[in-house]
């Protein structure tokens, strides 16, 4: 028997205790111990999680942490080496093409025709798809209108800038109506306006029912998702809400304004009693183990007035994701040096 078979985690012992059926099932997706090797290349390590139906989910990681190869997985487009997962209730080892039926995706690459209008490849995919002809008709014009693209219809793909190719992509994804989404780096190279109405427009297919899985590196994004896994070289570093995430930092925030920030921010890197430190432009984010606020401006203050360093202003502040994820990150690699 498999090693996935035999070390099963308690996410998915107990979702299988509870739910004898998968339809049944509140969750739209359970990987368990999901792994990649290419070689001796570990790209995926034995991650698990699961996706409720109709939320908004995030794998969020640096490049080459393993997003997109679970997403692959996911996809029924690669198959594990070792464990196993449920999309859709089927097993993506076992059940591939059943699991592709029931899916939209969406690469990190744009990859529709860009010789063709906005409507061809529409059509194109919706005869791939195999949508009865007199239905996709219907529906190219209910995503036209849903995703603000009826105006563009007939404009050759290659043409259009960056933000609205990818909401082509995205109509081509959900033409199919499908009951899962897995989008890839979706708005990387699309400028903050554009990527802020995409995440709209993903917030309004899991208003409808739709559940959305997305990678992203934009720290900002994964605010906009329920529930993040965080991944770092292919492992699980953290599982959980946004807002719970940011209570992991354990240590009480300040923003210092100094004119040597670079210098600053070097030493306070080497001292054993500073938690985190980290740059914000030209503030400094730093975590510190202290009672309250006022101990905590204290300490640091006197760490780096006795250096010798000029300080403008330190405040408290709220925890972001970007300090919490440059934390677990500096925490995993000290574990793995140790």
């Amino acid at each position: 028997m498999h090693r996935h078979k035999l070390i099963c985690n308690e996410l998915l012992e107990s979702y299988l205790t509870l739910n004898t059926a998968m339809d049944t099932s509140p969750y739209a997706i359970v990987a368990d111990n999901l792994t990649r090797k290419f070689g001796d290349f570990v790209a995926v390590d034995h991650i698990s999680f699961r996706i409720r139906k109709g939320e908004i989910f995030g794998l969020l990681g640096p490049n080459g942490a393993g997003k997109s190869t679970t997403i692959r997985m996911l996809c029924g487009l690669l198959t594990p080496t070792e464990g196993t997962a449920y999309v859709g209730g089927y097993d993506i080892r076992t059940q591939a093409e059943q699991v592709k039926h029931i899916i939209g995706y969406m690469s990190q690459r744009f990859s529709l025709y860009e010789q063709l209008t906005v409507q061809e490849n529409m059509t194109f995919f919706g005869r791939a798809y195999r949508i009865p002809q007199k239905r996709l008709h219907t529906r190219i014009e209910e995503v036209l209108h849903l995703l603000d693209l009826h105006p563009l219809a007939h404009r050759i793909t290659a043409t259009l800038a960056a933000g609205w190719k990818q909401r082509v992509a995205l109509a081509c994804a959900i033409l199919h109506e499908p009951e899962i989404v897995f989008l890839d780096e979706p708005t990387a190279g699309v400028d903050p306006v554009a990527r802020r109405q995409f995440w709209d427009l993903i917030h309004s297919l899991a208003e409808a029912g739709t559940t959305i899985c997305v990678t992203t590196h934009y720290l900002d994004e994964a605010e906009y998702c329920e529930h993040l896994v965080l991944i770092y070289q292919g492992r699980v570093i953290a599982y959980d809400s946004p807002t719970h995430l940011k209570k992991q930092l354990p240590a009480i925030l300040l923003e210092v304004t100094t004119p040597t920030p670079l210098q600053v921010i070097k030493w306070l890197q080497r001292q054993p009693e500073i938690i985190e430190a980290s740059l914000f432009g030209t503030r400094i984010h730093v975590g510190v183990s202290a009672r309250d606020k006022e101990e905590a401006i204290r300490k640091v203050r006197s760490m780096l007035q006795r250096r010798g360093f000029t300080i403008k202003h330190i405040r408290p502040v709220l925890p972001s994701l970007e300090d919490v994820f440059i934390y677990l990150i500096e925490h995993q690699r000290i574990s793995s040096d140790s």
